[in-house]
Protein backbone atom coordinates (compact mmCIF):
# COMPACT_ATOMS: atom_id res chain seq x y z
CA UNK A 1 0.00 0.00 0.00
CA UNK A 2 2.73 2.48 1.09
CA UNK A 3 4.74 1.89 -2.36
CA UNK A 4 1.54 2.61 -4.36
CA UNK A 5 1.19 5.64 -2.70
CA UNK A 6 4.54 6.73 -3.18
CA UNK A 7 4.30 6.08 -6.50
CA UNK A 8 1.46 8.77 -6.74
CA UNK A 9 3.29 10.91 -4.91
CA UNK A 10 6.23 10.59 -7.05
CA UNK A 11 4.48 11.63 -9.93
CA UNK A 12 3.22 14.59 -8.17
CA UNK A 13 6.35 15.54 -6.24
CA UNK A 14 6.25 19.10 -7.70
CA UNK A 15 2.67 19.96 -6.29
CA UNK A 16 3.89 18.25 -2.93
CA UNK A 17 7.26 20.28 -2.45
CA UNK A 18 5.58 23.46 -3.37
CA UNK A 19 3.60 22.76 0.22
CA UNK A 20 7.09 23.02 1.48
CA UNK A 21 7.26 27.08 0.58
CA UNK A 22 3.52 28.03 1.24
CA UNK A 23 3.94 31.66 3.24
CA UNK A 24 2.69 31.73 6.85
CA UNK A 25 -1.05 33.47 5.41
CA UNK A 26 -1.10 31.92 2.28
CA UNK A 27 -3.80 28.82 2.24
CA UNK A 28 -2.85 25.54 1.01
CA UNK A 29 -6.41 24.83 -0.61
CA UNK A 30 -9.11 26.75 -1.66
CA UNK A 31 -11.17 26.19 1.47
CA UNK A 32 -8.62 28.18 3.41
CA UNK A 33 -10.88 28.62 6.63
CA UNK A 34 -10.10 24.68 6.96
CA UNK A 35 -6.76 24.36 6.44
CA UNK A 36 -3.92 27.22 7.64
CA UNK A 37 -0.73 26.29 6.11
CA UNK A 38 2.15 26.28 9.13
CA UNK A 39 5.43 28.67 9.19
CA UNK A 40 7.45 27.52 6.02
CA UNK A 41 9.94 24.91 6.49
CA UNK A 42 13.17 24.43 4.97
CA UNK A 43 13.65 21.30 2.93
CA UNK A 44 16.48 19.67 4.34
CA UNK A 45 19.82 19.53 1.94
CA UNK A 46 21.54 16.59 0.80
CA UNK A 47 25.16 15.74 2.03
CA UNK A 48 26.18 17.29 -1.40
CA UNK A 49 24.46 20.29 -0.50
CA UNK A 50 25.44 20.81 2.78
CA UNK A 51 29.55 20.29 1.32
CA UNK A 52 28.93 22.70 -1.35
CA UNK A 53 27.25 25.38 1.60
CA UNK A 54 30.37 24.58 3.70
CA UNK A 55 32.95 25.10 1.16
CA UNK A 56 31.56 28.47 0.20
CA UNK A 57 31.27 29.47 3.63
CA UNK A 58 35.02 28.82 4.01
CA UNK A 59 36.05 30.60 0.95
CA UNK A 60 33.73 33.81 2.27
CA UNK A 61 35.52 33.79 5.57
CA UNK A 62 39.25 33.11 3.56
CA UNK A 63 38.22 36.31 1.70
CA UNK A 64 37.29 39.02 4.60
CA UNK A 65 40.49 37.66 6.34
CA UNK A 66 42.74 38.64 2.98
CA UNK A 67 40.91 42.02 3.01
CA UNK A 68 41.61 42.57 6.41
CA UNK A 69 45.67 41.05 7.04
CA UNK A 70 45.80 43.27 3.52
CA UNK A 71 44.34 46.88 5.16
CA UNK A 72 47.36 45.83 7.79
CA UNK A 73 50.16 45.81 6.07
CA UNK A 74 50.52 42.20 5.15
CA UNK A 75 52.59 41.46 1.76
CA UNK A 76 50.80 39.09 -0.63
CA UNK A 77 52.58 35.76 -0.29
CA UNK A 78 52.65 36.62 3.96
CA UNK A 79 48.25 36.52 3.47
CA UNK A 80 48.26 33.20 1.75
CA UNK A 81 50.55 31.14 3.61
CA UNK A 82 48.13 31.15 7.26
CA UNK A 83 45.13 30.18 4.17
CA UNK A 84 47.27 27.36 2.38
CA UNK A 85 45.88 29.34 -0.54
CA UNK A 86 48.28 30.45 -3.83
CA UNK A 87 49.18 33.34 -4.15
CA UNK A 88 47.62 33.87 -7.30
CA UNK A 89 43.90 33.24 -5.34
CA UNK A 90 45.18 35.97 -2.61
CA UNK A 91 45.52 38.21 -5.54
CA UNK A 92 42.14 37.29 -7.02
CA UNK A 93 40.48 37.71 -3.46
CA UNK A 94 42.08 41.51 -3.32
CA UNK A 95 41.35 42.17 -6.67
CA UNK A 96 37.73 41.97 -6.03
CA UNK A 97 35.56 44.12 -4.71
CA UNK A 98 32.88 41.74 -3.46
CA UNK A 99 33.44 38.31 -2.81
CA UNK A 100 33.52 36.22 -6.23
CA UNK A 101 31.39 33.75 -6.79
CA UNK A 102 32.19 30.48 -8.49
CA UNK A 103 30.19 30.13 -12.18
CA UNK A 104 27.28 27.72 -11.82
CA UNK A 105 28.84 24.20 -13.14
CA UNK A 106 26.76 23.39 -16.28
CA UNK A 107 25.78 19.73 -17.27
CA UNK A 108 26.51 18.75 -20.83
CA UNK A 109 22.85 18.48 -22.77
CA UNK A 110 21.95 14.44 -23.82
CA UNK A 111 20.50 13.58 -26.38
CA UNK A 112 17.87 12.37 -24.23
CA UNK A 113 16.57 15.50 -22.66
CA UNK A 114 13.71 16.48 -25.29
CA UNK A 115 12.33 12.94 -24.44
CA UNK A 116 12.66 12.86 -20.37
CA UNK A 117 9.17 14.66 -19.78
CA UNK A 118 7.65 11.69 -22.06
CA UNK A 119 9.75 9.13 -20.45
CA UNK A 120 8.48 10.27 -17.08
CA UNK A 121 4.89 10.46 -18.07
CA UNK A 122 4.60 6.58 -19.71
CA UNK A 123 6.59 5.42 -16.43
CA UNK A 124 4.17 6.90 -14.03
CA UNK A 125 1.39 5.38 -16.05
CA UNK A 126 2.45 2.02 -15.82
CA UNK A 127 4.34 1.36 -18.40
CA UNK A 128 7.67 -0.50 -17.40
CA UNK A 129 9.56 -1.94 -20.18
CA UNK A 130 13.07 0.23 -21.16
CA UNK A 131 12.74 -1.60 -24.79
CA UNK A 132 9.37 -0.97 -25.54
CA UNK A 133 9.60 2.75 -24.04
CA UNK A 134 12.93 3.06 -26.34
CA UNK A 135 11.10 2.59 -29.19
CA UNK A 136 8.37 4.73 -28.54
CA UNK A 137 11.05 7.58 -28.18
CA UNK A 138 13.17 6.22 -31.43
CA UNK A 139 9.87 6.87 -33.10
CA UNK A 140 9.76 10.28 -32.30
CA UNK A 141 13.34 10.96 -32.94
CA UNK A 142 16.05 9.31 -30.72
CA UNK A 143 19.34 8.96 -32.41
CA UNK A 144 20.42 6.69 -29.64
CA UNK A 145 20.71 3.67 -27.92
CA UNK A 146 18.28 1.98 -26.23
CA UNK A 147 21.10 1.56 -23.27
CA UNK A 148 20.58 5.12 -22.78
CA UNK A 149 16.65 4.77 -22.18
CA UNK A 150 17.43 2.03 -19.57
CA UNK A 151 19.78 3.60 -17.76
CA UNK A 152 17.21 6.08 -17.47
CA UNK A 153 14.84 4.58 -16.52
CA UNK A 154 17.04 2.26 -13.84
CA UNK A 155 17.09 5.36 -12.01
CA UNK A 156 13.01 5.39 -11.26
CA UNK A 157 13.58 1.84 -9.89
CA UNK A 158 13.45 1.04 -6.15
CA UNK A 159 16.52 -0.61 -5.26
CA UNK A 160 15.74 -4.63 -5.05
CA UNK A 161 17.64 -6.51 -1.80
CA UNK A 162 18.82 -3.64 -0.12
CA UNK A 163 17.83 -2.18 3.24
CA UNK A 164 19.08 1.57 3.57
CA UNK A 165 19.02 3.20 6.83
CA UNK A 166 18.48 7.13 7.16
CA UNK A 167 19.05 8.78 10.23
CA UNK A 168 17.52 12.12 10.35
CA UNK A 169 17.84 13.40 13.56
CA UNK A 170 16.75 17.15 14.64
CA UNK A 171 15.78 17.90 10.46
CA UNK A 172 13.01 19.74 10.10
CA UNK A 173 9.46 18.41 9.53
CA UNK A 174 8.47 18.64 5.84
CA UNK A 175 6.71 17.14 3.47
CA UNK A 176 8.85 15.65 0.96
CA UNK A 177 8.19 13.45 -1.94
CA UNK A 178 11.94 12.02 -3.07
CA UNK A 179 12.91 11.78 -6.56
CA UNK A 180 13.66 8.42 -6.52
CA UNK A 181 11.33 6.16 -4.68
CA UNK A 182 13.84 4.81 -2.52
CA UNK A 183 12.28 4.60 1.11
CA UNK A 184 8.96 6.14 1.87
CA UNK A 185 8.68 9.43 1.74
CA UNK A 186 7.79 11.87 4.82
CA UNK A 187 4.37 11.94 2.96
CA UNK A 188 3.72 8.37 2.48
CA UNK A 189 4.46 8.30 6.12
CA UNK A 190 2.11 11.10 7.54
CA UNK A 191 -0.92 9.48 5.72
CA UNK A 192 -0.29 5.77 6.58
CA UNK A 193 0.64 6.48 9.90
CA UNK A 194 -2.46 6.32 12.94
CA UNK A 195 -3.95 10.21 13.45
CA UNK A 196 -3.63 9.20 17.38
CA UNK A 197 0.04 9.33 16.92
CA UNK A 198 0.06 12.52 15.03
CA UNK A 199 1.41 15.92 17.06
CA UNK A 200 -0.35 19.12 16.48
CA UNK A 201 2.55 20.09 13.56
CA UNK A 202 2.26 16.70 11.75
CA UNK A 203 -1.53 17.11 11.79
CA UNK A 204 -1.11 20.22 10.22
CA UNK A 205 1.11 19.00 7.49
CA UNK A 206 -1.57 15.93 7.12
CA UNK A 207 -4.18 18.53 6.38
CA UNK A 208 -2.08 20.25 4.11
CA UNK A 209 -1.91 17.11 1.80
CA UNK A 210 -5.98 16.42 2.41
CA UNK A 211 -6.67 19.29 0.98
CA UNK A 212 -4.81 18.76 -2.51
CA UNK A 213 -7.32 17.50 -5.27
CA UNK A 214 -6.99 14.73 -8.16
CA UNK A 215 -4.88 11.99 -8.00
CA UNK A 216 -3.09 13.05 -4.77
CA UNK A 217 -6.36 13.51 -2.80
CA UNK A 218 -8.09 10.47 -4.48
CA UNK A 219 -5.00 8.13 -3.28
CA UNK A 220 -5.30 9.62 -0.06
CA UNK A 221 -7.96 9.14 0.63
CA UNK A 222 -8.23 4.98 -1.00
CA UNK A 223 -4.89 4.41 1.41
CA UNK A 224 -6.81 5.74 4.55
CA UNK A 225 -9.51 3.65 3.59
CA UNK A 226 -7.25 0.33 3.24
CA UNK A 227 -5.84 1.20 6.35
CA UNK A 228 -8.79 1.26 8.33
CA UNK A 229 -10.73 -2.15 7.63
CA UNK A 230 -7.24 -4.15 8.05
CA UNK A 231 -6.65 -2.13 11.62
CA UNK A 232 -10.35 -2.54 12.13
CA UNK A 233 -10.87 -5.55 10.81
CA UNK A 234 -13.53 -5.48 8.08
CA UNK A 235 -13.40 -7.75 5.93
CA UNK A 236 -16.79 -6.80 4.36
CA UNK A 237 -14.90 -3.82 2.79
CA UNK A 238 -12.26 -5.30 0.94
CA UNK A 239 -14.56 -5.80 -2.12
CA UNK A 240 -15.48 -2.32 -2.24
CA UNK A 241 -12.16 -1.13 -1.99
CA UNK A 242 -11.13 -3.23 -4.60
CA UNK A 243 -14.01 -2.44 -7.08
CA UNK A 244 -13.12 1.21 -5.73
CA UNK A 245 -9.26 1.04 -6.84
CA UNK A 246 -9.79 -0.99 -9.87
CA UNK A 247 -11.85 1.85 -11.03
CA UNK A 248 -9.53 4.75 -10.31
CA UNK A 249 -7.63 6.60 -12.34
CA UNK A 250 -4.08 5.52 -10.66
CA UNK A 251 -2.27 2.59 -12.35
CA UNK A 252 -0.52 2.07 -9.14
CA UNK A 253 -3.67 1.54 -7.14
CA UNK A 254 -4.96 -0.59 -10.09
CA UNK A 255 -1.65 -3.03 -10.22
CA UNK A 256 -1.90 -3.10 -6.36
CA UNK A 257 -5.80 -3.92 -6.35
CA UNK A 258 -4.96 -6.76 -9.12
CA UNK A 259 -2.60 -7.91 -6.64
CA UNK A 260 -4.93 -8.10 -3.67
CA UNK A 261 -7.52 -10.62 -6.11
CA UNK A 262 -4.62 -12.75 -7.07
CA UNK A 263 -4.30 -14.20 -3.28
CA UNK A 264 -7.79 -13.06 -2.00
CA UNK A 265 -8.54 -15.70 0.05
CA UNK A 266 -5.15 -15.00 1.88
CA UNK A 267 -5.98 -11.44 1.77
CA UNK A 268 -9.17 -11.84 3.36
CA UNK A 269 -8.24 -14.18 6.19
CA UNK A 270 -5.31 -11.86 6.97
CA UNK A 271 -8.27 -9.45 7.37
CA UNK A 272 -10.88 -11.49 9.28
CA UNK A 273 -8.12 -13.59 11.44
CA UNK A 274 -6.56 -12.64 14.50
CA UNK A 275 -3.99 -15.55 13.94
CA UNK A 276 -0.81 -14.20 11.78
CA UNK A 277 2.65 -15.93 11.18
CA UNK A 278 4.62 -13.08 13.50
CA UNK A 279 5.45 -15.89 16.12
CA UNK A 280 6.98 -18.48 13.15
CA UNK A 281 9.07 -15.69 11.76
CA UNK A 282 10.55 -14.50 14.96
CA UNK A 283 11.41 -17.86 15.64
CA UNK A 284 13.08 -18.03 12.05
CA UNK A 285 15.34 -14.60 12.96
CA UNK A 286 16.03 -16.20 16.33
CA UNK A 287 17.66 -19.32 13.96
CA UNK A 288 19.47 -17.20 11.74
CA UNK A 289 20.98 -15.17 14.41
CA UNK A 290 22.18 -17.63 16.43
CA UNK A 291 23.74 -19.36 13.40
CA UNK A 292 25.71 -16.17 12.88
CA UNK A 293 27.30 -15.98 16.23
CA UNK A 294 28.18 -19.47 15.55
CA UNK A 295 29.48 -19.54 11.94
CA UNK A 296 33.18 -20.83 11.40
CA UNK A 297 33.35 -21.37 16.12
CA UNK A 298 31.02 -24.20 17.04
CA UNK A 299 29.98 -26.86 15.93
CA UNK A 300 26.48 -28.39 14.90
CA UNK A 301 26.40 -29.98 18.43
CA UNK A 302 26.46 -26.29 20.27
CA UNK A 303 24.07 -24.98 17.96
CA UNK A 304 21.65 -27.52 18.56
CA UNK A 305 21.94 -27.10 22.37
CA UNK A 306 21.28 -23.04 21.94
CA UNK A 307 18.34 -24.45 20.14
CA UNK A 308 16.57 -26.21 21.71
CA UNK A 309 17.17 -24.71 25.50
CA UNK A 310 15.11 -21.87 26.07
CA UNK A 311 17.04 -18.33 26.50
Amino acid sequence: MAAALQEVFHGHHREIAQLNHLPHNEPSAQDAAAVTAPTECPVAMTKAQQQIVQKRAKRVAEYAQAHALYQQGWTMKAISTPMGRHHRTSKKYLAASTFPERPPRRRPPSILDPYKAYLFERWHAGYRSAKELYHEVQAQGLPGKDSIVAASTSRLRPPQGRITRHRRSGSPATIVAVDKPRTPSRATWLVMRREAKLNDDEKQQLARLQAQEGAIAEAITLTQDFAALVRQRQPGQLETWLERATASGLQAFKSFAHGLRADYEAVKAGVSLMWSTGPVEGQINRLKMLKRQMYGRAGIGLLRQRVLLPT
